[in-house]
C-alpha cells in the first residue's frame, strides 16, 4: 500500500497518476485534507483518507497498513517543521515501512532561506528510526511559467538572480521519479538531487518567451530588496515576496543549478526542456 500526502495538490495529484501506470487503484491511498476534494481520485478506485498535518491522532490512523508513505512538504512557510514532524512521528507509531520526502535541492547547503525547513526535518528524519529516503527537488518550470501573462503584459521578467542558472524541470517529471521510487524492488538511496538537465539563466527565460510569443520581453535585474518591493507592489504577502527575493538571490550564488542527471535517470527519460515549459505555458 503506497499513500500520498497532499493528494488533492497539483504534485500530489501528479504522482498518483504516474502511480497509476503501474499500481493497481486499491494499492494507493490519496491522504487529503478535505476528502471531498479527493472525488476524482476515488472514482478512479484509490482510496481517499483525511489526514491534516496539524492532527497527529488522525495521521496515525490514515496511515495504518500503509507500507511506503510520500511526506509531500507542506505548503505553509513557517509551520512546516511541527507539521512535518507530526507526520514522521504518526508513521513511526503505524509501522511505515518507508517515508519519502519531498525537500529542496542541495538542502544541506543551500543559500534559501527556504532550506532551513527543509534541512530540519531531514534530521528529524534520520533521529526517528524509519526506513527513508529524501528526493531534494529543484526548482519547478512552473514557478516562472505560471506568470508569463504578465511578463508579456510588460515586456519584462523581473528578478534579482543576475546571471545564475536554474536547473528547473517540470512537476510531472518530479512526479514520475517519486514514483519511480516509491515503487522500486530494493531499498532507495538516502538521499536523491533532482534537477532538470540543461540549466538556464533567467535572461534566457526571456529570450525564449519573447522568441515563442513574438514580442519582445527583456529580462530586467534588480538588487534583491528592490525586486521584493516590487513583488509588495503587485500585492503578494510579506512572506512570499521575502521568501521570492531570497530565492532569486540563491540562484545567483548557485543554489538551484546542479548536472548530476539524477532525475533523468530515475524517469528513464530526459527531463523537460526550456523550450517545452515555455510552450506549454502559452498553449502551443
Amino acid at each position: 500500500m503506497i499513500a500520498i500526502t497532499g493528494a488533492t495538490g497539483q504534485l500530489g495529484q501528479l504522482v498518483i497518476s504516474a502511480l497509476l501506470k503501474t499500481v493497481p487503484a486499491a494499492g494507493i491511498v490519496a491522504l487529503a485534507r478535505d476528502p471531498a476534494k479527493a472525488e476524482g481520485l476515488a472514482a478512479l478506485g484509490v482510496e481517499v483518507r483525511q489526514a491534516d498535518y496539524n492532527d497527529a491522532a488522525a495521521l496515525e490512523a490514515a496511515f495504518q497498513g500503509v507500507d511506503k508513505l510520500l511526506l509531500i512538504s507542506s505548503s505553509e512557510v513557517g509551520r512546516r517543521l511541527s507539521q512535518h514532524g507530526n507526520v514522521i512521528a504518526a508513521a513511526k507509531r503505524a509501522g511505515v515501512g518507508l517515508l519519502a520526502y519531498t525537500s529542496l535541492l542541495h538542502a544541506a547547503d543551500s543559500p534559501l532561506a527556504l532550506a532551513g525547513e527543509h534541512v530540519a526535518t531531514e534530521a528529524l528524519l534520520r533521529g526517528s528510526g524509519l526506513a527513508h529516503t529524501i528526493l531534494r527537488n529543484g526548482w519547478y518550470f512552473e514557478n516562472y511559467t505560471g506568470n508569463l501573462g504578465a511578463a508579456l503584459a510588460h515586456g519584462a521578467i523581473l528578478g534579482s538572480a543576475k546571471d545564475g542558472r536554474v536547473s528547473a524541470a517540470a512537476r510531472a517529471d518530479y512526479a514520475d521519479a517519486a514514483a519511480a521510487v516509491l515503487t522500486a524492488a530494493g531499498a532507495p538511496e538516502p538521499v536523491y538531487e533532482l534537477a532538470g538537465d540543461r540549466s538556464f539563466s533567467l535572461a534566457e527565460l526571456a529570450a525564449e518567451v519573447s522568441r515563442q510569443a513574438g514580442k519582445p520581453v527583456a529580462y530586467r535585474d534588480l538588487p534583491e530588496a528592490e525586486y521584493e518591493a516590487a513583488l509588495l507592489g503587485v500585492g503578494l504577502p510579506d512572506w512570499l515576496a521575502s521568501l521570492l527575493s531570497n530565492s532569486d538571490a540563491g540562484v545567483a550564488r548557485g543554489g538551484l543549478e546542479d548536472n548530476s542527471g539524477t532525475l533523468s535517470r530515475l524517469t528513464g527519460r530526459p527531463t523537460t526542456t526550456l523550450a517545452d515549459a515555455v510552450r506549454a505555458a502559452l498553449g502551443k
